[in-house]
């Protein structure tokens, strides 16, 4: 009777009592590291195998995707840098968010992914651009640059809101700030998620100190389309403003200076590097003034002109990129050296897409294929396999969704996307979207790109610029560079009719209002 007694008082001391071991034994939520760049196109990343690869490769970026998942079809719902961010944010197209057009201010008391994963533990942090023209909610930490912030020696507004000046490289700051977040400042007892988001590759492209020379001697492959003539394209393409020929200035985003007399000469210059430090401009000029009185010998124009446009530009963006690489090096080696990297998330991303002067652009805005996708490479250890290629259709409407689904947190049914945590395991679910909504409006605006909204699946695109009642169509498998716009084609009629069928079903799903 005395031993019964014993064991049933050791049983329930057992039952009532909470194991210590209990965390030792079962695994804690994944950590999130989010690292998103401005304006980063898809063609200026290695892994994706494009034209650019071989003379500028990004091996630090290319490691997430030969150790997870490189996504082939990632696309946004509207191509422009502030409203993308409020999309990554709520979970919701701009028409519900609020956020239509940059210059617009995102309501912070809406609900986010970072709000909902605090409330559920984790510690949150974001430094660097912002860009959404409000204080951030939802953060344990925040280092924020104030609207596109600047390259060099920028002003960030602090946790506090005071506004401060960093000496350095933006990209160069932005990396060790988030290290030091992650170090130094977080509480290691939760799991975490970070926000590092760079301003590059952002127009005006001011490349780092040591790579100003990056590229020289080298011939950057040009697009088939750097000298299309939008002979099948409506209105807009026409109108756009937005070319390397015509858009792009030899000063401001060439740094050519030189190009100009001596008032808008000195003015130009102050602009690009007059917060520099003297060893800083002594860098640029050495780098710069001998290149710019190379050009100026020659004396180029038409297209000779175009083409050195194009090579000046894209040294310079690539340029930058190798900066942002070097910092996405740095963070996946202390992510393995801290023993962090086999419990935590790494997703790569852009705000969207960027013309590298295809059809003769730079900039972004319109739904055709390189500003309406954008790269998105994510490695989650021990879910995702090694170079994985995926080509389900994806947008930056599901990121919110997918990191709560990262952190076992139940996803708001308000929210319109879907959560990618099914693809990342390679279980694509039957019922998978078959399609993709997009809608941009800002216009007026700069580089005067049409209002317009479009659906699109792998095959077909579908575009209207409902202010000026004009259509464009696209056969993507016969027309990879949407140059044969197909509206008024009579063997597409019906199918043309279909999608517009399907559009509409899109924006009664998504609650959309009209704008027409």
């Amino acid at each position: 009777m005395r031993l019964t007694k014993t064991l049933l008082y050791t049983l329930l001391i057992l039952i009532t009592t909470k194991p210590l071991t209990t965390h030792a034994t079962q695994p804690s939520p994944p950590n999130i590291v989010f690292i998103f760049t401005d304006d980063h196109a898809y063609q200026a990343i290695s892994a994706y195998k494009s034209r650019l690869a071989s003379v500028a490769p990004t091996p630090n970026i290319d490691r997430i995707a030969a150790q997870g998942i490189r996504f082939e079809h990632a696309y946004v719902t509207n191509s422009i840098c502030g409203p993308s961010r409020a999309v990554i944010q709520t979970g919701k197209h701009s028409h519900l968010n609020g956020f239509l057009k940059n210059g617009n201010h995102f309501n912070p008391n809406q609900q986010t992914f970072p709000k909902i994963l605090q409330a559920n533990g984790y510690q949150t942090a974001m430094v660097g651009k912002w860009h959404l023209h409000t204080i951030p909610q939802g953060f344990n930490y925040h280092l924020r640059l104030p609207g596109q912030g600047r390259y060099y020696n920028p002003d960030f507004i602090n946790q506090e809101e005071k506004r401060i000046r960093i000496p350095g490289y933006v990209t160069d700051i932005i990396t060790k700030k988030s290290l030091n977040w992650l170090k130094n400042s977080r509480d290691k007892t939760k799991p975490f998620m970070i926000m590092v988001q760079h301003k590059a590759p952002h127009r005006e492209w001011l490349p780092e100190g040591k790579y100003l020379n990056l590229f020289d001697g080298e011939k950057i492959p040009e697009p088939t389309t750097l000298f299309d003539d939008y002979n099948t394209r409506g209105t807009p393409a026409h109108t756009q403003q937005m070319t390397i020929d015509k858009t792009m200035s030899l000063g401001k985003d060439l740094k050519v200076w030189e190009a100009y007399k001596k008032p808008f000469q000195t003015k130009i210059k102050n602009f690009l590097i007059g917060r520099m430090s003297p060893k800083q401009k002594q860098t640029w000029l050495a780098a710069y003034s001998p290149k710019n009185q190379d050009f100026l010998a020659q004396n180029l124009a038409g297209r000779d002109l175009v083409r050195w446009k194009y090579q000046r530009y894209m040294k310079d963006y690539l340029r930058c990129i190798r900066s942002v690489d070097d910092g996405v090096g740095e963070i996946l080696d202390y992510l393995k050296d801290a023993g962090l990297d086999k419990n935590t998330v790494v997703i790569y991303c852009s705000d969207q897409g960027f013309y590298l002067g295809e059809h003769g652009w730079f900039d972004k805005r319109f739904m055709y294929k390189e500003s309406f996708r954008t790269p998105l490479l994510i490695k989650y250890p021990n879910i995702t396999k090694p170079n994985t290629v995926n080509t389900d259709l994806v947008q930056n409407l599901d990121f919110a969704q997918t990191f709560l689904d990262i952190a076992c947190i139940k996803q708001p049914k308000d929210m319109q996307g879907r959560s990618l945590l099914p693809i990342i395991k390679g279980q694509t679910p039957k019922n998978w979207r078959k399609y993709l909504y997009y809608h941009y409006y800002g216009y007026p605006a700069i580089h005067d790109v049409r209002r317009h909204e479009g659906i699109a699946n792998k095959r077909y695109k579908l575009m209207h610029f409902y202010d000026i009642n004009e259509w464009e169509f696209y056969d993507l498998k016969n027309d990879a560079d949407e140059v044969q716009n197909q509206i008024n084609n009579p063997k597409h009629q019906t199918l043309i009719k279909q999608l517009k069928l399907e559009l509409i079903k899109l924006k009664k799903q998504y609650k959309v209002v009209d704008q027409s």
